[in-house]
């Protein structure tokens, strides 16, 4: 792709200014360059692209806006490595949308990869956003819905496709989805769809997409798999901030609650009544978890919903839906929604479970405090979760400080369990499976012996006790044809008439 603004863009990024300025620095090649404080119109983007930005409310550049557009509007390769909630999803979009003025419509000329549904559906809010007042659009491709409506945007050369690399296989072996105009490809969290084993997909995407003309890459870590799969796709890519270790944003207030695990729903009841917790995302480890806690934070009165792997596409939309305009105040979630949930004016995260790795923490507690603003993010530990605390201190550098809530009885028993063991779960599921009157058959008493001498009487005997009832070989007709139903599948049909109730009493004398 050739440079876009070889102007304004190329002089930012070549300019020297002092090293004590409070700006960005960024590496490019064997210089170290740094930026001047700018605004949106520094970058010379189109004015229907500003007017986007305005519509937004954006009004100066993030660190990474800064250092990773100018680069990005000349053509080049990126691999910025960039904390959640440091607005770098603009910093790829609007290069994007730059580009893709001017060209003509119907070709898909851009494709950017997330590993989750959430993820997705924000990237693509941010281009038609963005991409509003010059005409551009985007739709998402992934699992969960309908192929239908994906099927038609692949069809018709929709200018951007955001995708989960599952899906987007799943179409790839169609030939509508061929993606031969490709010319930018954007790779966003790379390290969470390493997480999620995505890295084989990704391999497998990437041999069905032509050469393209730019790469971004973009990742809040970069361990060694995804340092690999850059040099593959990246080439001579300005690299940002790639030594920087991960940190929560600068904004969040962080706080430990020292708790029983049998006492964390009454605590954070308790201060769920304090008014100054407008709304809050609760992460939980599991999503019998999140179930349990949404239903007794309903039952209490507070107004909530759940997100998490088990429900279906639809439900997770609603409720992000109704969590983003507040109609619910507490959106109860598991790791899936760690990346990708994007909520203006998060007041808290809490972690109602403490997370088994650090970079889990990180990404969780950057859900508040995102794109300079400020929030708090408290997190309950129990004595067995200790281990995983210090190992969060140790990656972000401080010993977190300690609080209690004042007037909460710490020692309360709770009237229920939280989490059910799995084995009673999965009787209690059986148990409801099972049709009604559907019982095991009593034993039959044995026959008792009988006595010596005793005169056979020629009387009929009494009925035995009827039997369970079986069921019988049914048949139907459909036309001409008889089709028999088996009643008991996998066994065969052994052609008798079923027994008369004669036989049926021989049988048991």
């Amino acid at each position: 792709m050739k440079p876009l603004n070889g102007g304004l863009a190329g002089s930012v990024l070549r300019s020297r200014i002092q090293p004590d300025c409070s700006s960005a620095s960024l590496r490019c090649g064997a210089g170290k360059y740094t930026h001047i404080q700018m605004s949106f119109s520094s970058f010379d983007l189109d004015p229907r692209l500003l007017r986007g930005v305005a519509d937004l409310g954006f009004t100066d550049p993030t660190p990474i806006q800064r250092d990773a557009i100018p680069p990005a509007l000349e053509g080049r390769d990126v691999l910025a490595c960039a904390m959640t909630g440091s607005g770098k999803t603009a910093a790829f979009v609007l290069p994007i949308l730059q580009h893709l003025l001017g060209k003509p419509r119907g070709v898909t000329r851009a494709l950017v990869l997330a590993p989750t549904r959430e993820l997705a559906a924000q990237i693509v809010d941010h281009f038609n956003d963005l991409g509003r007042h010059a005409g551009i659009r985007a739709a998402a491709v992934y699992g969960g819905v309908a192929m239908g409506p994906q099927e038609k945007a692949l069809r018709t050369g929709t200018d951007v496709i955001v995708a989960c690399p599952g899906r987007l296989l799943d179409h790839f072996q169609y030939p509508y989805a061929r993606l031969a105009g490709l010319e930018v490809l954007v790779l966003d969290e790379a390290d969470r769809m390493l997480d999620m084993g995505f890295l084989p997909d990704i391999r497998r995407v990437l041999k069905h997409l032509p050469p393209v003309s730019q790469t971004l890459f973009f990742s809040a870590t970069v361990p060694p798999p995804i340092r690999d799969l850059a040099r593959q796709m990246l080439k001579n890519p300005v690299s940002l901030n790639i030594e920087r270790a991960a940190a929560p944003a600068t904004g969040v207030d962080q706080a430990v609650y020292p708790v029983r695990q049998e006492a964390k729903s009454a605590l954070l009841l308790e201060l769920l009544k304090d008014k100054t917790i407008e709304n809050a995302i609760v992460f939980t480890r599991t999503k019998h978890r999140a179930n349990r806690l949404t239903q007794y934070l309903e039952r209490h009165g507070v107004s909530c919903d759940r997100v998490h792997g088990n429900r279906s596409q639809p439900q997770r939309t609603q409720a992000l839906a109704d969590f983003k305009s507040g109609r619910t105040r507490i959106l109860v979630a598991t790791d899936i929604a760690q990346r990708g949930i994007d909520v203006e004016g998060l007041s808290h995260v809490v972690n109602f479970d403490v997370p088994k790795v650090p970079d889990d923490y990180i990404h969780r507690v950057g859900r508040t405090a995102r794109a300079g603003a400020t929030g708090e993010a408290l997190t309950f530990v129990s004595p067995d979760e200790m281990n995983e605390l210090r190992a969060i201190e140790r990656a972000v550098a401080k010993v977190l400080p300690r609080r209690t809530l004042e007037g909460f009885n710490y020692d309360v028993k709770p009237a229920e369990r939280l989490e059910i063991p799995v084995a009673e779960r999965l009787a209690a599921h059986r148990a409801a499976q099972r049709p009604r009157g559907d019982r095991k058959p009593q034993p039959q008493p044995k026959p008792q012996p009988k006595p010596a001498g005793r005169v056979e009487s020629h009387a009929r005997p009494a009925a035995p006790r009827p039997a369970a009832a079986r069921p019988q070989e049914s048949s139907h007709r459909r036309g001409a044809e008889e089709v028999t139903i088996n009643p008991w599948p996998g066994r065969r049909l052994s052609g008798r008439a079923p027994a008369s109730a004669e036989q049926q009493r021989r049988r048991l004398r």
